[in-house]
């Protein structure tokens, strides 16, 4: 139940951000909202309230905003107030308005956290490795280290940081022993190793390794916004990179989860606590920010794409070509939702809990 409760409450959330960026823009600009609807297919309920009316659907994966005049088949009168009676520019600006909100989102999330308090590793050494100089540097089990080369560390993922960047080169490091300090300077040994993508890399290392103490990561409101626009940013990079080697072959799409996984992500998440929980969301909405940024039809990418198109050939495509393009671009979403929801469906292990279930 709490798994199911998290799921809805995070994927509610992100819907309703997502589309409120696209209603709050198109009213600016006087587009005439007709529906605002929390999922897709047959209507559970609904309030009209001016013109709009909000709804919740049956199938809760998504949501969407209809607009008078949106598309073809609307009734077109030319009116000021109908989506296709605006600027491209402005048009533009109603699309991306959605996937912006969501990036946002995740921006004010990651910053909260870094206010309230991240849980983190501290620097206390738990372990030295065989073959590596930390070993026979002095520095022992339990050891804390507080600087490296004057510079202050707190915790374990800076200390890594400094270190990783400085091949074959001595490092000073400051060591907190019970209530005394002492230095020790130590070479740093070159390795290679595979990044997240199965890269090889060159790191430089010491040879030691965290204990399991923790310690609580937070800043005032002024650096949590800065740490946590660094996050977000980072992150972008790195999730564009993976979208890329997905494209030209070197990585697997296997890595992507959809729906039955974010369930299972975000009931775990919540049972860690509300840190973990509300990062998972900030996550999954960066993500839904720039998939869909995706030049897909029937994204928000697709239409921006088709946008393009307009502004570079002074003229829409016809309804045929948008229609054929959109029929071709649906498919390959099917296809892909398809895919990543059997690879869910395996890598959770989703068939032997229903079988435990039935078992019961």
């Amino acid at each position: 139940m709490l798994s199911f409760l998290a799921f809805i409450f995070a994927l509610g959330l992100l819907i309703i951000v997502h589309e409120f960026g696209h209603f709050f823009v198109a009213k600016r600009y006087g587009v005439k909202v007709e529906r605002f609807s929390i999922g897709f297919g047959p209507k559970i309920f609904g309030v009209k309230k001016g013109d709009t009316e909000y709804t919740v659907s049956l199938i809760p994966l998504g949501g969407y905003v209809k607009m008078a005049g949106e598309t073809c088949e609307d009734d077109i009168k030319g009116e000021k107030w109908e989506y296709l009676s605006q600027a491209p520019g402005r048009r533009f600006n109603i699309l991306f308005a959605g996937p912006l909100l969501n990036y946002i989102l995740a921006f004010l999330i990651f910053s909260l956290i870094f206010m309230i308090g991240s849980p983190a590793l501290s620097t206390k050494v738990g372990e030295l490795l065989d073959g590596y100089p930390a070993k026979d540097s002095g520095i022992k089990v339990g050891d804390r280290i507080v600087a490296v080369d004057g510079k202050s560390v707190v915790y374990w993922e800076d200390l890594t940081n400094e270190i990783h960047k400085k091949f074959n080169k001595k490092i000073t490091f400051t060591i907190k022993k019970d209530d005394r300090e002492f230095q020790a300077t130590i070479e740093t040994k070159t390795k290679e190793v595979e990044n997240i993508f199965g890269q090889k890399m060159q790191i430089a290392l010491i040879g030691i390794a965290p204990s399991d103490e923790l310690l609580t990561m937070k800043f005032n409101p002024i650096k949590s916004f800065y740490v946590g626009g660094k996050k977000l940013i980072g992150l972008t990079g790195l999730t564009y990179k993976a979208l890329w080697m997905m494209i030209t072959g070197g990585l697997s799409p296997k890595e992507l989860t959809g729906p039955i996984g974010i369930y299972v992500i975000t009931g775990k998440a919540a049972q860690l606590g509300f840190i973990y929980f509300i990062n998972i969301i900030a996550v999954i909405s960066f993500n839904l920010a720039l998939f869909n940024l995706l030049p897909l039809p029937i994204l928000d990418g697709g239409h921006i794409f088709f946008l393009g198109l307009e502004k570079l050939r002074g003229r829409p495509l016809s309804k045929r070509k948008q229609e054929l393009i959109t029929q071709i671009g649906l498919t390959f979403i099917i296809f892909i939702a398809i895919a990543v929801s059997y690879n869910d469906i395996m890598k959770f292990g989703v068939f032997e809990k229903l079988k435990g279930l039935f078992k019961r």
